[in-house]
């Protein structure tokens, strides 16, 4: 066969392979997202139906704004309004559309030592647990989480950085870990819903309360701004955001359900 010939039959080959590629994009994603297993659910519906690769990068929803502030990744799936208002605000997204949401729940032991789960409010409840030096975990990771928890500590007029180290343990990780290490100390935390129902090494822990307004969890998608990072795929990111918020996408949302309960309870505006 000659050179020339061998040569146009590598470029066709590699012509139809790039062609035939899917399409791939970068999101950050916070912990107690990604520990859902929610994404188990969507990726593969998402591949099938737009032939998109998203590709997640796990962390806490500080670390998603910075990755999305250097143009590290396309979009961020993140759930700390106030910050991610700024962030549109700075010029990093082109906008913040809401997704889903649930809401944040106040684990511990069952034996519940600092009588938590009569408490008026979440912020009684957290000053119950300082008030009897009750074993903590806190993120302490500058995520969604752990910034839900640092702003009840100040509603109950509280400084975390005064506590005693003996009681409140800061681990800086992620929800699965700050889980375990709070069901090995038989302590109390604040976990979003969907993270404890999936959670599987439970011990002597339990939902000891929830249902105080503030506790509220909005979970919100943010496409990284072009005209600050021109190489992000913005193309991508907007038919991912499209999806998420079409009749399909709500719908799994709102079906998946761990024992018969729903994780999250999707709320998408239409365009």
């Amino acid at each position: 066969m000659r050179l020339s010939t061998i040569l146009l039959l590598t470029l066709t080959f590699v012509s139809v392979s790039a062609s035939a590629q899917a399409a791939e994009m970068r999101m950050a994603v916070t912990t107690s997202f990604h520990n859902s297993g929610l994404s188990d659910i969507l990726l593969p519906q998402i591949k099938q139906d737009i032939d998109l690769d998203v590709h997640l990068v796990v962390v806490g929803t500080g670390q998603a704004l910075k990755l999305g502030r250097a143009g590290d990744v396309d979009a961020i799936l993140v759930h700390s309004r106030n910050a991610e208002v700024q962030f549109v605000t700075e010029g990093h997204a082109t906008h913040r559309r809401e997704i889903m949401y649930n809401d944040f729940v106040i684990i511990g032991p069952t034996a519940d030592p600092a009588g938590i789960s009569g408490s008026r409010s979440a912020a009684d409840a957290l000053a119950a647990i300082s008030a009897a030096e009750s074993a903590f975990v806190s993120r302490g990771d500058d995520s969604g989480t752990h910034r839900k928890e640092l702003s009840l500590w100040n509603s109950a007029g509280l400084d975390p950085d005064s506590f005693e180290a003996d009681w409140y343990r800061a681990v800086g990780t992620g929800m699965g870990a700050a889980l375990n290490t709070a069901s090995g100390m038989n302590a109390y935390l604040i976990s979003d819903r969907a993270s404890w129902l999936k959670f599987k090494n439970k011990g002597e822990m339990e939902l000891l309360y929830s249902g105080d307004p503030v506790l509220f969890n909005q979970y919100a998608y943010l496409p990284i701004n072009p005209a600050r990072h021109d190489h992000v795929k913005i193309d991508q990111a907007n038919e991912l955001e499209a999806w998420l918020v079409g009749e399909k996408a709500q719908a799994l949302i709102g079906k998946y359900k761990i024992a018969g309960e729903a994780l999250f309870t999707p709320n998408a505006k239409p365009d």
